[in-house]
Formats: C-alpha cells, sequence, structure tokens
C-alpha cells in the first residue's frame, strides 16, 4: 500500500510540473538581464580644466560598477597629442584611476580616453567611447589634503541610530584609499559597515544600527591620499554620542564642499543692498564681477573678498590658488547632490495635494511632483531634529509673499531639501527653510529671508534679502 501511495505522489507531482511548463510557470529563480549600457558620470579632471598639477592622477567615474578586468592600459589611455603616456591603471568602487608614471608636462593639453572596450559586471559595454581633455599648469601639488566637514558633527549629541558617518575632504581623493581601513569607527565595539567614496566625500554606512547613549571616535587615517599623492597630515579624529531614536525619512543628501556655501551659484549672485548673508558666498565658472551689489573688497591675497552684507568671504574661479580649484569641486559636488536629490527613488508621497501645499502640515520623508509646487498660506514640517524632507519637484517652487515654511516638532532646516527644475522664487517677505538645490535660478523678493542655503545651476537673486546657513 505504501508503494502505492508513493506511486500516486509522483505520478500527482508529475503532472503539476508538466501543467506548470504547459502554463509557463517558473520554479527557478531566474536572474533577471540588466542590458543597459554604463556611462561615464564625470572625470577628474573636468572636461576642459586647466591649471591642473603636474602630479595629478586622472580619475573617470561610472553611473555603475564595472568589470574590473576591463579596465586596463588598452581602455583606459591618456596622451599628449598623439604622444601616449605611461600609467598604472586601478579600480575600486565605481572609479577608474590612471596615475602616469612620472610627471606631466607644464601648460601642456591631455586628452584622456575610455574605450568601449570597458564593461559592466554584466558584461555591457560603455554606451560610447568617453574622451575628455584638460590643460596643465606650471607647477605640481604638494599641499595635503584635509577634512573640512564630517556628519555627524564633532561633539554632536542626539544622533540618530540609523545615521550615517561621513568625511568630507578639501579636494579629489584617491578612491582606492578610501577603504574599511582609512575610515573607521567605535564605541563599545567597532562599526562594521560599507566605506564608499563620491565626489569628495567618505562615507561610512554601519550594518546595523548604532547602540543608544554611546560616545563614538570615528577616524580618518594618514592612508588617504589625493590625487597628487599627497597624504592627510594627520589623523582626523571626531566623536559623536547617539541618542535613541533612529531618524525617520530619506538618508540627507551631501552636499560635499557645496556646503561651504551659504549661496552658490554658476552664473551670478546679485543684491539690492542691503542684503545679510551668513556664510559663505561663491561664483564658478562666472567670475568675481558677477557677484554685483555687495561692493567687495578684496583680500590681501586675493584668494577671497569681503562685503558689509557678508559674515563671512566671497569666492570666486578667477581669485588666486587654491580658490579656483576649491570653487570647481564645490560646484561639482553641487551638481552632484542635485542629482542625488532628484534620483532619489520610491517617493513615499507622489503628487501630493497637486502641488499646492498651502495651509498643510508634512511629516518626514521623499516627496514627489510631475509639477511645480506653489505654498500660499503657511506650510509646516513636524518632525524630530534627526528626520529628513527631500521634496522632488519637476517644475518651479513658489512661495507667496509673507508666506513662511515654518518648523516644528525640533525638525532642523539642514535635514531638509528642495529639489527644484524649475524657478525657485521666494515672495516679498516670505521665509523659507531648509536648502534649495535648483537646476536653474532662485530669487528672493523684497525682505525675503532663508535660513538654509541657496544653491543654484545658475543664478541667484536678493532684495534687501536674510540667508543665514544653518548649523551642520
Amino acid at each position: 500500500m505504501q508503494k502505492n501511495i508513493m506511486k500516486w505522489i509522483s505520478l500527482s507531482l508529475a503532472v503539476v510540473l508538466s501543467a506548470a511548463v504547459i502554463l509557463g510557470c517558473a520554479f527557478s529563480t531566474g536572474h533577471i538581464v540588466d542590458t543597459t549600457a554604463p556611462t561615464v558620470s564625470s572625470t577628474i579632471p573636468a572636461d576642459a580644466a586647466s591649471g591642473i598639477a603636474l602630479n595629478a592622477s586622472i580619475i573617470a567615474n561610472f553611473d555603475t560598477a564595472m568589470l574590473p578586468s576591463s579596465i586596463t592600459a588598452v581602455t583606459f589611455t591618456a596622451a599628449a597629442g598623439s604622444s601616449a603616456i605611461e600609467g598604472a591603471i586601478g579600480y575600486s568602487g565605481k572609479a577608474a584611476t590612471f596615475t602616469p608614471k612620472v610627471n606631466l608636462a607644464a601648460s601642456t593639453l591631455y586628452t584622456a580616453t575610455i574605450t568601449t572596450g570597458a564593461t559592466d559586471l554584466e558584461g555591457n559595454a560603455l554606451a560610447i567611447r568617453k574622451v575628455w581633455s584638460f590643460s596643465t599648469g606650471l607647477s605640481t601639488d604638494l599641499v595635503p589634503p584635509a577634512v573640512v566637514s564630517t556628519l555627524p558633527a564633532d561633539l554632536a549629541t542626539n544622533v540618530a541610530l540609523n545615521s550615517v558617518l561621513s568625511a568630507t575632504f578639501s579636494e579629489a581623493l584617491l578612491p582606492s584609499t578610501i577603504t574599511t581601513v582609512t575610515f573607521t569607527a567605535a564605541g563599545a565595539a567597532p562599526v562594521l559597515g560599507t566605506v564608499t567614496y563620491s565626489g569628495t566625500t567618505a562615507s561610512l554606512l554601519p550594518a546595523s544600527n548604532l547602540y543608544p547613549g554611546t560616545t563614538y571616535t570615528a577616524t580618518v587615517s594618514t592612508g588617504v591620499k589625493d590625487l597628487a599623492g599627497n597624504t592627510l597630515a594627520s589623523n582626523k579624529v571626531w566623536s559623536f554620542t547617539t541618542g535613541v531614536s533612529v531618524a525617520v525619512g530619506p538618508a540627507r543628501v551631501n552636499l560635499g564642499t557645496a556646503g561651504n556655501f551659504a549661496i552658490l551659484a554658476k552664473s551670478a549672485i546679485s543684491t539690492i543692498p542691503s542684503s545679510v548673508v551668513t556664510g559663505n558666498i561663491g561664483v564658478s565658472p562666472a567670475a568675481a564681477s558677477y557677484m554685483t551689489g555687495f561692493s567687495l573688497i578684496a583680500d590681501a591675497s586675493n584668494v577671497f573678498s569681503t562685503s558689509t552684507q557678508i559674515v563671512g568671504n566671497a569666492y570666486a574661479s578667477d581669485y588666486a590658488v587654491p580658490s579656483p580649484t576649491n570653487m570647481t569641486t564645490a560646484i561639482s559636488d553641487m551638481e552632484a547632490a542635485y542629482v542625488d536629490a532628484a534620483g532619489r527613488p520610491g517617493p513615499d508621497y507622489t503628487e501630493l495635494y497637486t502641488g499646492d501645499l498651502s495651509g498643510k502640515t508634512l511629516v518626514p520623508g521623499l516627496y514627489k511632483w510631475s509639477t511645480g509646487v506653489m505654498i500660499n498660506n503657511d506650510v509646516t514640517l513636524n518632525g524630530g531634529p534627526n528626520d529628513v524632507w527631500v521634496f522632488q519637484i519637476s517644475g518651479d517652487l513658489t512661495l507667496a509673499n509673507g508666506m513662511r515654511v515654518l518648523l516644528a516638532g525640533g525638525a532642523l532646516p539642514k535635514n531638509i531639501f528642495w529639489q527644484t527644475f524649475g524657478v525657485a522664487s521666494l515672495g516679498t517677505t516670505s521665509h523659507m527653510e531648509g536648502i534649495v538645490l535648483c537646476q536653474t535660478a532662485i530669487t528672493l523678493g523684497t525682505g525675503a529671508s532663508v535660513n538654509g542655503r541657496l544653491l543654484a545651476q545658475t543664478a541667484v537673486s536678493l532684495d534687501q534679502s536674510t540667508v543665514t546657513q544653518p548649523a551642520q
């Protein structure tokens, strides 16, 4: 009888499997084939950059992980005219590095190339060959990199248990030197996790939440190197203490060195006096002459200028070294932050209130609109000091005259990101909280105020306005 039962089970299973084949059912977890071609998302030096140090390395950043064995001296080359130069090829994270065997020649135009022989992990070839050029200056880079900011900040308290640790540097680094050996953290025990590098920022993502009420110490070691091979002058060490809760909402948008500015723009910053800006302002690739209305006074070093309207300094691409390089890096970091904010997937709220936030109260989260957003009555952002808001706006952001963005529950402006493709327009005597990442222009009406940062890929205009950068 047992044999008959087993035979019946076997026959039944055969029938089920046959039916599955007929109906096209699958019983294996198949691999979805990725056929998207990778691209080079950015390069260092940037295309058409000038004044590059003679001992600099060349880096190509990809939009996806590449097959390391496809990044070779054949697929990644550099040349001065028709004369190829020799170099060592490295690959780490999503970045390929070409390190010349000898210093580059002074005042020379170089061309770097990544061929379609470079492939991603799925075997997809680069979409098109990437070619970019840059010109060297007259000297080598002997200045060591430095950590200009950290998250959490040194001695910060009540830090969220699900925080990502990060360090932003004064310049681009060799990606291969950012590892779990050179970037570490420990509390009662070492923090295990993943270390990544993008732009000028290294991040440590803990594998699990941090312990509550615990003091942690993070360290970036002198094993970190810049593109010229200079190491940190000394270990960077900072400490912070956790609270008891996790942050709600998406991860913060990392501003990199763009976070050193209250106002940053590519084409112009203008003011109708007298405005008050607490924090630095800067323009690039525009020259200092495109910062108007501030009555700027050049410092003796010509590295920056000052103004009675600025509690900080003004920087531009045509000021003395190191301002040109620093401004290029800050603009690149600003653009990367915009792309990050705009590309965050899986919004918590889509087309909420059809873009009219007038009189609404918004909790932490990722918001997305395919239109513009208008605020014709005060809007309140209600959440804790570690909670995050990211607003993805495809059109304009309009804050009507006299209207305000208000914070409740301990929410902080450093955790609020308004990413807008169109114009960000703040009306007369209106008040904004948070960081505005704008693809186009930002305009402030007479007497408008901002507790945050204004980061525009065209121009920023003030009219007797007040802009105060938030604490990091």
